[in-house]
This record gives structure tokens, C-alpha cells and sequence, in this order.
């Protein structure tokens, strides 16, 4: 499988000293003071506050259209907030490397464009009313204006992109956008299906979620002139970080608060998704566990499934399990960022590998 497709795994060497470990040098400089922003995570609002800001005002910008719908609806969607990671991601690594200048601000909305498409297409197939709180846009605009609209993101991306004119760049986003959509795809196909084993899992959901992170984390080092090294690196950094970030999606569908994680819970389970807790429960769960894994996934997962199927997985350690994999995916990221300078950038980097793996929300 060449660089452009998820593999697994992916591991960072230690370069040196205690692996993930990055220790502040005395005199590095404050970060500078909060500012109101569209960063949702309060510990990265100091360092990338208003680049981020800066982020959220070019994908307004970008998204303005001469049909009144197509902006009524990319104003709901962008309203809707969200974690905004893959820009934060893209302004962090760009920050790491020490580049300056402002295309870092374009790129990430062009990210958070594509990762919003997906978004909307994934609610059409998915049938999902609700997302980060609030009616998913094709609830609220109907399935066939959310996937024109998701098309209308896409190709105003790319726009953007042949105007910044880096061939790199170019290839990096296109490469992972068409990783996504055969994720999707593997996705599709595992649909309904109670037999997926880890290792496909972990396919998809590289495929179909991480490779964003990756492309992020990359473009940084490419803004900021990194040693193909270094780039590598912060590559699978973005692999490894959005892995954790997905794992722990999966973990808070059967064991978060619906208020907090902004979607119902069950939702996987009633769109017939193999994810890793019900896999390993299948695989330490006794014949009866799993019958009644497979018989929820295999049958939609009726709203009556849902309390017994959560009962097998805190009964067989299902949970506990899926919750270890994504801080070993934490631990892989970090330990990509060995031998980077030490900076505010840097910090927040260890800091958000830490919170994709460890989180409620």
C-alpha cells in the first residue's frame, strides 16, 4: 500500500530522550492572550485563538455563492461549531515548523470544507437527525440539498487550492480525499455486517477519518519548509492522533452523554457499524454476548437492542479495551513529536494527543 492510503500501524522511532516527551526550554516565549475564537478546546484558545479566528472568517468568505440556498445552508453548517481539529491541526504543525505567513489560515478552511462535505454525505447515508446538538442539515434542508451542497463544499475547496498553486499541496489534499471516499465505501460495505475483525476495522476509520489529520499535519510541515523527516513525522502524528480521535468517537456512542457529545447515542449501533467495542466483545463475550451483538447489527439495532448490547460490553471489558487502544494511539502520537523544538505549538501538540484519547466530549 503506497503513502497515500492508511496502513496500521504506523509508529514513530523515539529521536532521543524519553519517548513523546517534549520539556519547554526557559525563556520560550508567552503565548499570546485569549481571543475570541471559534476554537472550542480551551487550551489551545491562547496559542491559535485568533489564527483560528482568522480560519473561521476566510471559510465565510469562501463559502459566499449567488444562490441564496447554498449560503443559507453553509451558514447553518459552519454555524454549528464543532471541535474544528484539522484546522487547529494544520495552524499548530505550520506553527511547530515556525512558518509565517498566512496561506496556513486558507488551507484549513479548505480542510474544514472537505471534513464538512464528508459530513453532510455521511448524514444522507446514515439517515442521522442530529449532529453536534442540533438537526443534521438534511433533517432540517432535506437529503438532496445536504449532498448538492456537500458537492458545492468539495469543488469550492479545490478551488481554493489551485489558487494557492503548490503543487504539493494540491497532490496532499487530493491524495486524502480520495483515501475518504474509499473509506466510505469500506464502510458501506461492512454495513450490517457482524464478522468485521480489528484489523478491518482500523482500515476504515484510517481511511475514512485519519487521513484528514494526516493531510493536516503534513500541509503544516510543508508550509513551514520541514525535513522530509520531520514531515513524516508530523504525517503520522496526524494518522496516529486521528485514530485515538475516532476510537474514542466509537467508545461515546455507547458510554457518553448525549448532551455533551452533541448526537444520540446508539447511533452506530442503529446504522449497523462494527466498531471496536463490539468486536472485542464478540471476542471475549460468551455465545450468548455474542448473539446479541450480532443480532443488533445485523437487524439495524432497534432501540430495544441498545441497554442489552451496552450491558455486554461493560460485562466482557469491551469498553475498558477500546479506551486502552486509543490511548496507545495517544502514546504513538506523541512519541512523533520527539526531537521538535520546543515551543507553545509543541505543547499544545502533546496536549491534544492527550485529549483525543482521554476525553467525554
Amino acid at each position: 500500500m503506497d503513502e497515500t492510503r492508511a496502513t496500521h500501524p504506523i509508529e514513530c522511532p523515539a529521536a532521543g530522550g524519553p519517548r513523546g516527551r517534549l520539556a519547554l526550554a526557559r525563556g520560550t516565549p508567552a503565548p499570546p492572550p485569549p481571543d475570541a475564537s471559534p476554537v472550542t478546546l480551551d487550551f489551545l484558545k491562547p496559542v491559535i485563538g485568533p489564527g483560528m479566528a482568522e480560519v473561521d472568517q476566510a471559510l465565510r468568505e469562501s463559502l459566499a455563492s449567488d444562490v441564496a440556498l447554498i449560503r443559507q445552508v453553509a451558514d447553518y453548517i459552519i454555524g454549528g461549531g464543532g471541535k474544528r481539529l484539522r484546522p487547529a491541526l494544520l495552524l499548530l504543525t505550520a506553527g511547530a515548523t515556525g512558518y509565517s505567513g498566512r496561506e496556513h489560515y486558507l488551507l484549513a478552511a479548505v480542510l474544514e470544507m472537505i471534513h464538512t462535505a464528508t459530513l453532510l454525505h455521511d448524514d444522507v447515508v446514515d439517515e442521522s437527525s442530529l449532529r453536534r446538538g442540533r438537526a443534521t442539515a438534511n433533517a432540517t434542508f432535506g437529503n438532496a440539498t445536504a449532498v448538492l451542497v456537500g458537492d458545492f463544499l468539495h469543488s469550492r475547496a479545490f478551488q481554493l487550492l489551485v489558487g494557492v498553486g503548490r503543487a504539493p499541496v494540491l497532490r496532499i489534499v487530493s491524495d486524502a480525499t480520495n483515501v475518504i471516499a474509499e473509506g466510505e465505501v469500506l464502510q458501506l460495505m461492512s454495513s450490517g455486517r457482524a464478522n468485521v475483525d480489528e484489523s478491518a476495522y482500523l482500515e476504515v476509520i484510517q481511511r475514512k477519518t485519519a487521513k484528514l489529520f494526516e493531510a493536516a499535519a503534513r500541509l503544516g510541515a510543508v508550509l513551514g519548509d520541514a525535513t522530509p523527516e520531520r514531515e513524516d513525522a508530523f504525517a503520522r502524528y496526524g494518522m496516529h492522533l486521528g485514530t485515538a480521535f475516532q476510537i474514542m468517537d466509537d467508545v461515546l456512542d455507547y458510554s457518553g452523554d448525549a448532551t455533551a457529545i452533541g448526537k444520540n447515542l446508539g447511533d452506530d449501533l442503529a446504522e449497523g457499524k462494527m466498531t471496536l467495542p463490539l468486536i472485542r466483545a464478540i471476542q471475549r463475550g460468551s455465545a450468548e454476548d455474542a448473539a446479541t451483538i450480532r443480532h443488533a447489527v445485523e437487524g439495524g439495532g432497534r432501540l430495544t437492542d441498545f441497554r442489552p448490547v451496552v450491558d455486554v460490553l461493560q460485562r466482557t471489558g469491551a469498553l475498558a479495551y477500546a479506551r486502552d487502544r486509543a490511548a496507545e494511539q495517544g502514546r504513538l502520537a506523541r512519541a512523533c513529536l520527539d526531537g521538535l523544538a520546543p515551543s507553545p505549538y509543541a505543547r499544545n501538540l502533546l496536549d491534544l494527543a492527550s485529549f483525543a484519547a482521554d476525553r467525554a466530549y
